[in-house]
């Protein structure tokens, strides 16, 4: 009996280490496509506003326009922004995780050499 307890927790540790986890490693991936974008693809505070709401749709953030900010200056975009994300930690119950972020962009108005490799477009979760 002790050992079904043990390994009860075991598994629930486990699953909440797992779905955690991935929804870092989402973060992660969604910040660094939104600091290629300000980098590389930005044109008007507009278009990297829309830009950025497109990515995080395309990585099941959500993500509302008034939910970050950008600011420009001198060649640097500076976005900060957050929000919040059920996650079951423990299976159906879902717990409402925060997740806060802010990029320092140096936005590079050099066009790019013919024949240089283009940023990377972003990908969704799960795909190469």
């Amino acid at each position: 009996m002790k050992l079904l307890i043990k390994l009860a927790i075991t598994a629930l540790l486990a699953n909440a280490a797992f779905r955690l986890g991935t929804e870092y490693l989402t973060h992660y991936k969604f910040r660094d496509s939104v600091r290629e974008a300000a980098m590389y693809r930005a044109g008007t505070e507009d278009e990297l506003r829309q830009r950025i709401l497109e990515t995080a749709a395309l990585y099941g953030i959500p993500l509302k326009d008034e939910g970050f900010t950008i600011r420009r200056e001198s060649g640097q975009s500076f976005i900060q922004g957050s929000y919040t994300k059920p996650i079951e930690l423990v299976p159906g119950y879902p717990y409402p995780w925060r997740f806060d972020w802010e990029i320092e962009a140096i936005v590079s108005g050099v066009p790019p050499l013919p024949g240089a490799t283009q940023p990377r477009p972003a990908h969704p979760p799960g795909q190469p």
